[in-house]
């Protein structure tokens, strides 16, 4: 009744003081924004919504979710296939299989990114909202009836004619209004807590931070080495559409996070390679390569190669432009130019 009186206007009302009502709007406003962080935190970390829900399943069901390769391990494992079955010895080969081993690696990465925010970071935030806010709403649902309880004793108090009745209202109000003081200043300390949820989630933040900048300098790494790795192929694999094969790949700028590595990223060297290639194509001369791959030859003509051998490289009159002719002491047979990186 006294609420649907004070709805109407009909009655008086019981303020909070000032600092209690600023409590419970930071307090409203801090489970507001930890709900939102917290969704699209998991959103970002598994995008798949029905991947999210059988976790969460199993997760009620205190069971453990069937472990499933995630999007980088399977497009991974498609390329190192795919190498496989056209031949680890031919370019294409043996460059989807090192570009799969990559995506593999990130999707560990992935896998110990997840799973430290979600122990570190998101753990947290969702404790908060099933826990200290859920007590924080029950107090407070206590406080509003205790406070509703004191106005209709205030009520009967102003209503009150005769004087054993306003006697026995006094005593009441006195009771209510002990009972809402006490209320209020348990719900008072609770709220003072948000303080320390905050100091609380800034750590948690600080440690979701340092596991996203580990997962992205480890993919980071990982992609460097990959570039490294292809980054010899001329420009036969750059050239699309027949576009100019000259045309300079940018360089990339490399994270500060990444001390080890240099202050930015070479470009790809293709341009380089052709050049050298023609220079070597058009002269009689011979040139000293690096072998970026192993390669197995697949007739008595070529010439097998060890990753990291050096060899003499030369050109003869009407031979493929893929190929030049390699030595390495009395042995000598075709090898292919993907497979190596001119030195100076």
């Amino acid at each position: 009744l006294q609420f649907t009186e004070e709805k109407l206007g009909q009655a008086e009302k019981t303020e909070l003081d000032a600092h209690l009502e600023n409590l419970l709007s930071k307090a409203e406003c801090t489970k507001l924004w930890t709900e939102k962080i917290m969704k699209q935190t998991e959103v970002l970390l598994q995008p798949n919504p029905n991947a999210r829900i059988e976790e969460f399943v199993y997760e009620k069901l205190d069971r453990k979710a069937p472990s499933r390769m995630n999007n980088p391990e399977l497009l991974g494992q498609y390329m190192i296939d795919a190498g496989n079955e056209f031949g680890p010895g031919t370019a294409y080969g043996n460059a989807l299989i090192k570009c799969g081993e990559t995506q593999k690696r990130i999707g560990t990465a992935d896998r110990e990114l997840i799973q430290t925010s979600a122990i570190n970071f998101l753990t947290p935030l969702r404790n908060f909202i099933e826990g200290d806010y859920k007590t924080i709403t029950k107090e407070r649902k206590l406080l509003q009836n205790k406070r509703l309880d004191l106005d209709a004793a205030k009520t009967r108090l102003k209503k009150a004619k005769v004087a054993e009745a306003r006697a026995a209202s006094e005593q009441e109000v006195r009771i209510t209004q002990s009972e809402f003081d006490r209320q209020a200043e348990i719900t008072r300390l609770l709220l003072e807590g948000i303080s320390s949820t905050h100091a609380h989630h800034l750590r948690c933040l600080n440690d979701f931070v340092e596991a996203q900048m580990t997962y992205y300098a480890q993919c980071y790494q990982y992609m460097l080495d990959l570039q490294k790795q292809l980054g010899s192929f001329p420009s036969t694999f750059l050239s699309n559409n027949n576009q100019s094969s000259t045309t300079p790949v940018q360089s990339v700028s490399t994270p500060s996070v990444l001390a080890s590595a240099s202050a930015s990223l070479p470009s790809v060297s293709n341009s380089v390679v052709t050049s050298g290639v023609s220079e070597l194509k058009s002269s009689s001369g011979s040139r000293k390569a690096r072998v970026l791959y192993d390669y197995d030859a697949a007739n008595s003509s070529e010439l097998s190669l060890l990753a990291d051998e050096v060899i003499t490289v030369y050109s003869i009159p009407g031979m493929d432009s893929d190929w030049l002719m390699g030595e390495r002491g009395s042995q000598k047979g075709k090898v292919p130019i993907t497979y190596l990186e001119l030195l100076n």
